[in-house]
């Protein structure tokens, strides 16, 4: 399949950030950090950025570096400039409950650090993290109370961190998560959001579904027997042509519902204005339409 390029732009966002930089990305976060708390510790940005690129990159103790090519580092950085940017829109409203700095930067970790249940630790020598696609969600938990754990962090801010992670799993039962309050929930919820919006708004989110089917396809190998995506897809090219019901039938109900349509305070401008997010996964989805239709014409 052979499709055309995006621009690597959402419109109606006023910045152009490009996430393959991790430094681009950590200035847009200290920016939007400081439009909203004009007094917060720019530098605990820096920090947290800069432990999550150090686990990224093997130079966490006793872990490989990241070697999935769909859910890699920028993947993350996706969700964190979606996540913080949505957050920041809701605050501007001053809509309850109002989160404090603790809180937003509790998020920005757990964005961060939600995907690190695919890393492998320096004994694991076979395949890929993609292995662990299966149970991601919960190593990413669990890893992430190690780091935090180390870096001083409270118990109960541990465990926010860790509610929040637990967001993002596929069949994630948000009655069943406990979270403390409901502003902690919200945040989770708002982390869910971003974490779909940010990949699938990605103006290489098309030509990048091989490399999530491949993903799916060693989870299916390494979990004989327990529901893994791939198991419903025979090539790369039948999870691409389900891609649109994806969004359509899951992704859509989830985050105007399930995620308190927390989606909305991305709109340019707030309320009535047009979402550059929806906007650009709706053109990926159009592009995935569009190459359907061609195939079977020649079919």
């Amino acid at each position: 399949m052979s499709f055309s390029p995006v621009p690597r732009h959402l419109p109606g966002m006023s910045v152009v950030v490009d996430t393959k930089d991790p430094a681009a990305v950590r200035r847009e976060v200290e920016g939007i950090l400081r439009g909203v708390f004009p007094s917060a510790d720019l530098s605990f940005v820096r920090r947290a950025c800069g432990w999550v690129e150090d686990c990224f990159a093997g130079r966490h103790p006793g872990y490989r570096a990241i070697d999935t090519h769909y859910h890699d580092l920028e993947h993350s950085l996706q969700g964190t400039l979606c996540l913080m940017r949505l957050l920041a829109a809701r605050h501007r409203t001053g809509s309850p409950p109002v989160l404090t700095v603790r809180l937003f930067e509790l998020s920005l970790l757990a964005i961060l650090l939600h995907d690190t249940g695919y890393l492998k630790t320096a004994e694991d020598k076979d395949g890929t993290g993609a292995k662990y696609t299966v149970i991601h969600v919960a190593r990413s938990a669990e890893f992430a109370a190690g780091l935090l754990g180390q870096k001083g962090y409270k118990p109960d801010e541990i465990r926010a961190v860790q509610h929040m992670i637990r967001c993002t799993g596929v069949n994630a039962d948000l009655g069943a998560i406990p979270f403390a309050n409901d502003a902690e929930r919200l945040c989770g919820c708002a982390l869910a959001t971003a974490d779909l919006l940010g990949q699938m708004a990605a103006d290489d989110y098309v030509e990048k579904l091989p490399d999530l089917y491949l993903e799916f396809a060693e989870a299916a190998g390494f979990h004989h027997g327990q529901p893994v995506p791939a198991i419903l897809f025979h090539s790369p090219e039948e999870l691409m042509r389900n891609t649109p019901w994806f969004w359509e039938h899951y992704v859509l109900p989830k985050i105007k519902e399930d995620f308190l349509g927390l989606y909305r305070f991305l709109n340019d401008p707030y309320p009535d204005g047009a979402n550059p997010y929806v906007q650009q996964v709706e053109a990926n989805i159009a592009r995935l339409k569009e190459e359907r239709v061609s195939v079977k014409r020649e079919a």
